[in-house]
């Protein structure tokens, strides 16, 4: 029987941008090197620019972030490349970029880091209208764990059984990894289903050294029906995510052994 192994690897250097696909990536207890380590803040309410509030964000993904050099160092990161909608692009050391973006995004937005900020750090989401769903056509705010950007937990892991079982419920959608913005896409040769939901708990052996512990399911959000690139915007991702699995999709992991993975290596799961 085939071991489960990685298939792809994913970073995203500016919180709710598109990011980077990697073939390899040191992980540390703060997760991914590199990972949503910037973001953007609007200065009018101190909280996270944010995809999950399409509503005041409806363009978060037309932008895209990728590191000037490779990063090696988690504590001095290079900086960051922006690609705008149109082509153009800045880089975070530039002292123009932050007027650049808040004359294109249409809201006042400064670059941080989170070594730049202190205290709790906020963002905001919004519930779209679909059967199943609470509070619905509203919006809510949480805080990120501390000293972070992300919105739960570290490592987010998802299995091409998922991927694959979503493609066989509604096959008229375009249902693809991008979607979903993991981290580590893991190949479960054999299995079917949701598999990772029986995760939870379990310890998670990457290559040589890397352990992961799954926490919890992935609860997804509007950011999943977002368009971006050449996928359309579609609610019935989100829709079937709520009728058949209650709403999520990959799981959380929290990080308790460091170390270098690579894509290809094998998985253990225990």
């Amino acid at each position: 029987m085939s071991q489960p192994n990685v298939v792809s690897l994913w970073r995203y250097p500016v919180k709710s941008m598109m990011g980077e696909e990697l073939n390899a990536t040191d992980i540390t207890e703060k997760g991914l090197v590199g990972d949503r380590k910037f973001a953007l803040i609007d200065t009018s309410t101190g909280k996270l620019a944010n995809a999950k509030n399409p509503i005041k964000w409806p363009n978060m993904f037309d932008y895209r972030a990728a590191y000037v050099e490779p990063p090696q160092d988690p504590s001095k990161l290079p900086a960051v490349r922006i690609t705008f909608p149109d082509g153009s692009w800045g880089v975070t050391t530039d002292g123009n970029l932050e007027q650049r973006l808040t004359d294109k995004l249409d809201r006042p937005v400064r670059v941080a880091t989170i070594s730049s900020e202190a205290g709790d750090v906020q963002f905001e989401g919004y519930i779209p209208d679909i059967e199943g769903l609470n509070n619905r056509k509203t919006t809510f705010t949480r805080s990120s764990p501390e000293g972070t950007f992300y919105d739960i937990d570290i490592v987010h892991l998802l299995t091409t059984a998922s991927i694959n079982k979503m493609r066989e419920l509604i096959p008229e959608s375009r249902i693809e990894v991008r979607r979903y913005r993991t981290n580590i896409v893991i190949d479960v040769p054999n299995e079917e289903g949701f598999v990772e939901n029986s995760w939870v708990g379990k310890h998670i052996r990457i290559g040589d050294g890397v352990v992961l512990q799954v926490t919890q399911p992935c609860i997804r959000c509007i950011m999943t029906t977002l368009a971006q690139g050449d996928l359309p915007n579609d609610p019935s991702i989100l829709r079937a995510a709520v009728k058949h699995n209650k709403g999520s999709m990959g799981v959380y992991a929290k990080v308790i052994q460091t170390g270098r993975i690579h894509r290809g290596d094998k998985i253990v799961i225990e």
